[in-house]
């Protein structure tokens, strides 16, 4: 694949289908699990600004209302153009509301970006899959659901690991799930692809792994700041909830540039 085989499949593609997101907390503690539903609900607020469909497909709370791991989709016209860019490590400043001495803490959440893959996109060998259930659990662990409903795949072949427990039934779950690996595998191998190019090839695309630091939100400064393009913005309270256009077309002005 070269490069303008790769910018014609992405714009052909991301402008037709859904996005899968998984934010998960990083450094930080409570408060990154805090940090991470924040994120979850700018997405999900600037979502329904634009009038895309939502569903969360898989969650882990904290016990103290955040997020150790959510997934969720949303569908809509160029949902996947528009979300794209936005993969990668979030960094959070500010005083946590458990902290009693006023400090100020840095935590992180991960943010993941697939392309919702359509059903003749990936061929996955039944074989290759280990399919386990077991009982929803709530904050705490705390079952919710006394059948096994929840549903755990293995894909042998690359180890990767899927669950989902947010569907009212084990096929509905599993039917999920499958769609979460297959959107997995799919980016492992656009990864592989683009690992081919050159680094100029690359940082034209824009690629960012998962590890890069690519936006900081500093609460005290009222500010966020994209740390790919070097810009910032100074109506943090405004963005978080959900006002995100402006960082998402500030980035891609430059991406086209």
């Amino acid at each position: 694949m070269d490069y303008q085989d790769y910018k014609n499949n992405t714009q052909e593609t991301s402008e037709k289908q859904a996005v899968i997101i998984e934010i998960r907390a990083g450094t930080g503690g409570d408060e990154a699990g805090l940090f991470a539903r924040d994120l979850y609900r700018m997405y999900s607020r600037y979502g329904q600004t634009k009038g895309w469909s939502q569903r969360i497909l898989d969650s882990n709370s904290s016990e103290i209302g955040g997020y150790k791991e959510i997934v969720f989709e949303m569908s809509g016209p160029l949902a996947y153009k528009e979300m794209q860019y936005e993969g990668g490590v979030h960094r959070v400043q500010r005083i946590p509301k458990t902290e009693k001495s006023g400090r100020v803490h840095t935590s992180t959440a991960t943010v993941a970006i697939l392309l919702k893959p359509k059903k003749t996109d990936s061929s996955i060998n039944p074989s290759d899959l280990e399919i386990t259930t077991y009982k929803s659990s709530g904050p705490g662990g705390q079952y919710v659901n006394k059948t096994e409903s929840a549903i755990r795949i293995v894909h042998k072949p690359s180890g990767l690991v899927v669950t989902c427990q947010s569907e009212r039934n084990q096929l509905q779950n599993k039917e999920t799930a499958l769609t979460l690996l297959s959107a997995r595998l799919l980016q492992r191998q656009e990864e592989e692809d683009l690992s081919k190019l050159t680094t100029e090839r690359r940082e034209q695309i824009g690629w960012a792994k998962r590890a890069e630091k690519i936006r900081t939100y500093n609460y005290p400064q009222n500010r966020i700041t994209d740390h790919r393009i070097g810009k910032s913005w100074h109506d943090l309270e405004k963005i978080v909830n959900g006002n995100l256009e402006p960082v998402i077309k500030a980035f891609e002005k430059t991406e086209k540039a």
